[in-house]
């Protein structure tokens, strides 16, 4: 208690050293927590589409379940499906009237016969569609063969773009962070030069003189991340019907999104928060370590 008494009196008497390091902070964490949003939201969403079928083979009005396992066989044997479902006449009846039941004119037109049989195939990686198509297009009885090739690539260059610039841009700021959290813990400790050889003179520990210069650049950050995660959650609160829109088929954030009040949103909210706290607290930590062991040797 007597070292955060310390640091917060540490803390008191530079106000606007402070308030330049809970700034500086305050920009590094809302750009971390917006890019770490991004990026799981954009991970969540390739998951998904990852999970749904990827190739959808439709075949001649002849062909059927024989050709469906030939071509099965040949898939599995290549190493590169992870799942594959046929898909009767009788089961694509079944799901059109299912997915057209508010519309009974269209349920009147359509009989098995006239619809094709369907095989759904899942890719143990996205990678592998373009080198999967050709050898159904071989197969006997195909007649088309749809595929997600392009859904899969924009979410796969989005995530990859949005990992890349967000992870340069938040190590620029990471190091702005500790370089800012340095500069005013060294003048503090510049400032407190002579109270420093008392306590050296007096017997006191190197790490209670750096304790209470460590735990204030800490706090800098613990106190820049409510004020991030703030602006961080009304922003998203504000534009959660703009992004159900988009992603609402995505259960994992429509779990997050739709219910604002529930416990869900709270406990992903409350542990945003906690993590925004201890990435603002290691950053502090880190730039004030390197202050003390710079300026106050022992």
């Amino acid at each position: 208690m007597k070292t955060l008494s310390i640091t917060w009196k540490h803390i008191r008497r530079s106000p606007y050293q402070a308030l330049a390091a809970i700034l500086t902070m305050f920009l590094t964490l809302l750009l971390v927590g917006i890019f770490f949003l991004m990026t799981t939201a954009s991970a969540l969403s390739l998951q998904y589409f990852e999970g749904k079928p990827q190739i959808t083979v439709f075949f001649t009005e002849k062909a059927g379940k024989t050709e469906a396992d030939a071509l099965k066989k040949t898939l599995e044997d290549t190493g590169k499906v992870t799942s594959t479902k046929f898909v009767s006449k009788e089961d694509a009846l079944a799901i059109y009237r299912d997915q057209n039941k508010k519309d009974p004119l269209l349920l009147e037109m359509v009989t098995a016969d006239i619809l094709p049989a369907s095989l759904e195939v899942s890719a143990t990686d996205p990678k592998y569609l373009a080198e999967l198509e050709p050898i159904i297009k071989r197969a006997d009885g195909v007649e088309e063969v749809v595929y997600q090739k392009d859904v899969i690539d924009t979410l796969l260059s989005w995530t990859n773009a949005i990992r890349l610039i967000g992870g340069v841009l938040m190590v620029l700021l990471a190091f702005d962070a500790i370089l800012t959290v340095v500069t005013v813990i060294s003048m503090k400790i510049a400032l407190k030069k002579e109270e420093i050889e008392i306590l050296k003179l007096v017997g006191a520990s190197p790490w209670y003189i750096r304790f209470p210069f460590i735990a204030e650049g800490g706090l800098y950050g613990v106190f820049a991340a409510p004020i991030a995660w703030i602006i961080i959650t009304g922003v998203l609160l504000w534009i959660r019907p703009f992004l159900l829109t988009f992603l609402s088929t995505i259960p994992s954030i429509s779990a997050v999104l739709n219910n604002p009040l529930g416990s869900v949103f709270l406990l992903f909210s409350l542990a945003f928060l906690v993590g925004l706290s201890a990435i603002g607290f290691l950053l502090g930590s880190i730039g004030s370590f390197v202050a003390t062991n710079r300026y106050l040797k022992f």
